[in-house]
């Protein structure tokens, strides 16, 4: 029976790397840290990961027998007091412009529940017990009310001594919306109970446009833009001061001379014994310009395809002015927040091994991160990941994103752009595909080489966004296009008609496989299995690619099984001798044939193509009993208790010394080759996650557990925020692969087009999952012996429900 144990509570050093986004669907992030502080501000429509600015919250109290005052902050992690901030003047200058030195709690803990997290802190002298919970909207199958750029916090605070407390709550914020060299002026306004933190544009830089608003409806709320003006450390000084006495400054701003350096929020208030109050800071922030384009071909302002010249975030067009959307968020704030718990509340409610829950929920933060980008038409454009200062390589990817499922069942309808951007605006009439879109999305002229794996993995996923969709025009509208993919696919990678790719083929590891191997052609079959079924279902001719279906799960089953699992057969001729390369390395390949190959390897992606059918609906047919030995073999030769005796030349800080991973590739039967593929001695997530799963699917849940718990071990706050899975960059899209481990763990596979939900679990027991569909969200699983459906938000109609036992599974 399976324990439903709790989510990670961070405290501690568990806490020092900790930092959970919080903002929108491609509106950028604030990130509440594990100890209160905000942190890693990214607003301005790109990664900001250093951006820790001098904001701080904080509580003075009075009481008849003591006074005090804090940060509503746990301790400086070690690590920040000597870390070369970017704006610091180097590391051994004392940290000025940070709030290290201002006195805070002695304790914090921090727990999550997304797209909640609480930060509880504890003071042995203070007769408050504070906390403080960040969030975001967050509401499945509503992406404009999840892709707002706002944040809430709340402060909640009990009175634990047996005496009166006076209590001034205050939020203050230095204009960290200045840009360096701004061309346009800055300042900060306060009006009400709001503060604004803005930067003007100008004809030169109109990307510099900015604005940050604080605001907070407290009773007897103040804002106030009155710091002390002076030199050195003058104006914080006096704004600490101010805040150790209890002072409220006047309302308003300066009315003459310089603007004020920052902005403050004011809330007294009065707790008898025993009594507890909370308060809302609402932030939003609006950036409605960049200079983000990328790709080929210069901006043509007479085209009319091109589009806009840059990225505009989808919010710009929704709101036209920071005031408007600090209006729609107070209007809304309940309502967003109701949407956001409920969701949250299905997360917890789930019954699974808790180390699922932790890596699925801990990666849906990546939607909430800069790898997310949301045009002002709608659309989705996906970074890999977030460099520390730059999205990390932009055009949604597609053999990255083949691993990602969360957004399909979250917010089908974005995904469902994804899909349109690959085959109208990537891909041209031969049915080349280019697997990274421009930016901003506009059509693309042909590059160099296509990618396998992703071109074809794209089919895969149409199919299974027509099975969530049900929508029969979307899938015609885009079917020629599909055609026009895979019959290039065919003439490219397999002329013969063979049912492999025997041509060099670029892949998600970033160099080409020459001759056929199980993961590329896995993916092939997958595809060719979903163009036959589409096919059928518009009443397209059909039969071609069955025949080729049928092939393909031959060669895989004979030529590429080698009785334990799936390998590469290595074919090359005098192309691979061609191009530009160093002596050494044209004498390798004259000896060892290309550099960069399996061969023999034991690849985890090694049926990836199986994994993505299965977890669309799609049944290609290839022997399980194979399947399962491959997986085990996976788990057997790659999975790493401890790396302490593991080489990796190549990018160890993904996992390393002691602890366990499992790695991209081995070779158990015999020498590697001395190039094996870049990154073979690497270990990511993102297929740690597609590899648990499919070991799930096919039975094996305990080797599956085993994976997910050292993936997760290696984000435990200490080395790694928890929050941020990175390979090439942190908030990696691949790390999205872990919604399948819910498909996995319940066999749940829900078609809109028969409302049919099946449920396989793969423990005995009471089980459940989050079921996520194109109209709501449920859930999902087995209780009390029976199957059931619980909706929690918006409508899912099932016609039939096909439950197969777990006593009743082979």
């Amino acid at each position: 029976m399976i324990q439903r144990g709790p989510l990670p509570v961070y405290a501690g050093a568990t806490a020092d790397r900790v930092a959970f986004p919080l903002g929108g669907l491609g509106a950028g992030m604030v990130c509440l840290s594990g100890t209160g502080a905000l942190t890693s501000v990214s607003v301005r429509n790109a990664p900001d990961l250093l951006n820790e600015p001098f904001v701080f919250s904080a509580a003075r109290w009075s009481t008849p027998t003591q006074q005090g005052a804090r940060l509503l902050e746990g301790p400086v992690p070690g690590w920040k007091i000597t870390y070369p901030w970017p704006e610091s003047t180097g590391t051994g200058r004392g940290q000025q412009g940070k709030t290290f030195g201002l006195p805070r709690f002695a304790s914090s803990r921090f727990t999550p529940r997304f797209p909640f997290a609480e930060v509880a802190l504890e003071h042995p002298d203070s007769p408050l017990e504070c906390s403080v919970v960040g969030w975001s909207p967050f509401a499945p199958g509503d992406p404009d009310a999840s892709s707002l750029p706002v944040a809430g916090l709340e402060y909640s605070f009990r009175n634990t001594s047996s005496e009166r407390a006076d209590v001034v709550f205050s939020f203050h914020a230095r204009n960290f919306m200045r840009c360096a060299g701004a061309v346009g002026p800055s300042g900060v306004a306060a009006a009400g109970t709001h503060v604004t933190l803005w930067q003007e544009g100008g004809a030169e830089r109109p990307e510099q446009q900015g604005a940050f608003t604080l605001a907070c409806d407290a009773p007897g709320a103040v804002a106030s833009a009155r710091w002390f003006r002076g030199g050195w450390w003058d104006p914080v000084t006096d704004l600490w001061r101010g805040v150790a006495e209890g002072r409220i400054p006047e309302a308003g701003a300066h009315e003459s001379g310089a603007p004020s350096d920052g902005g403050s929020l004011y809330a007294p208030f009065v707790l008898e014994p025993g009594e507890s109050h909370t308060l809302v800071v609402r932030l939003c922030w609006h950036v409605p310009k960049t200079s983000l384009r990328r790709g080929a071909g210069p901006f043509d302002p007479a085209g009319k395809t091109d589009g806009p010249e840059t990225h505009i975030p989808w919010y710009a067009g929704r709101f036209d002015s920071v005031e408007a959307l600090a209006a729609y968020w107070a209007e809304n704030y309940g309502r967003l927040r109701g949407l956001s718990d409920a969701f949250a509340t299905c997360l917890t409610d789930q019954v699974l091994p808790p180390e699922v829950v932790d890596a699925v929920t801990a990666n849906l933060t990546i939607l909430k991160s800069p790898t997310i980008l949301r045009q002002a038409d709608g659309r989705l454009h996906m970074y890999e990941g977030c460099a520390d200062t730059e999205g990390s390589f932009e055009g949604s990817c597609t053999h990255v994103f083949n691993y990602a499922q969360s957004i399909a069942h979250l917010f089908p309808a974005l995904e469902r752009t994804l899909r349109e951007t690959e085959f109208f605006d990537n891909q041209d009439d031969e049915g080349h595909q280019n697997f990274r879109a421009q930016l901003p999305i506009r059509p693309n002229p042909r590059r160099a080489r296509p990618a396998a794996d992703g071109q074809l993995g794209g089919i895969v996923k149409v199919y299974r966004d027509w099975r969530i969709c049900a929508d029969d025009s979307w899938l015609r509208r885009l079917w020629p296009q599909v055609t026009r993919s895979l019959e290039y696919a065919i003439r490219t990678w397999d002329p013969d008609e063979a049912g492999w790719l025997t041509r060099p083929h670029h892949n998600t590891y970033d160099i080409e496989f020459w001759g056929p191997d199980g993961m590329a052609s896995s993916i092939y079959l997958g595809a060719l299995q979903a163009a036959f079924e589409m096919a059928q279902a518009l009443g397209e001719p059909a039969e071609r690619y069955a025949v080729l279906a049928a092939r393909a799960k031959e060669r895989l089953e004979s030529d590429l099984f080698d009785g334990e699992y799936f390998i590469q057969k290595v074919q090359w001729d005098e192309e691979a001798l061609k191009g530009d390369m160093s002596e050494e390395s044209r004498a390798s390949v004259a000896r060892e044939g290309p550099k960069y190959q399996y061969g023999g390897g034991c690849l985890s992606d090694g049926v990836v193509g199986e994994w993505l059918a299965e977890v669309a609906g799609l049944d290609t047919g290839l022997d399980r009993a194979k399947v399962l030995s491959h997986l085990r073999a996976v788990h057997q030769y790659n999975f790493r208790a401890t790396l302490r005796d593991h080489a990796n030349p190549q990018r160890p800080a993904y996992a390393l010394g002691e602890e366990a991973a499992l790695l991209l590739c081995s070779w158990p039967k015999g020498p590697a080759p001395h190039f094996p593929f870049v990154y073979s001695d690497e270990a990511w997530t993102g297929i740690e996650y597609q590899v648990a799963a499919h070991l799930m699917i096919h039975g094996e849940v305990e080797a599956g557990l085993e994976i997910v718990r050292a993936a997760r071990s290696r984000y435990d706050g200490r080395v790694r925020n928890p929050f941020s899975e990175f390979e090439w960059g942190h908030w990696y899209g691949r790390a999205m692969s872990s919604w399948s481990l819910l498909q996995a763990m319940t066999g749940q596979d829900y078609d809109a087009r028969s409302r049919r939900l099946k449920l396989a679990p793969r423990l005995p027991g009471d089980i459940s999952a989050v079921l996520a569909t194109e109209h709501g969200f449920a859930l999902v699983g087995v209780r009390g012996g029976e199957p059931f459906v619980d909706v929690r938000g918006g409508e899912i109609v099932i016609a039939s429900i096909d439950y197969t036992p777990f006593s009743a599974q082979a």
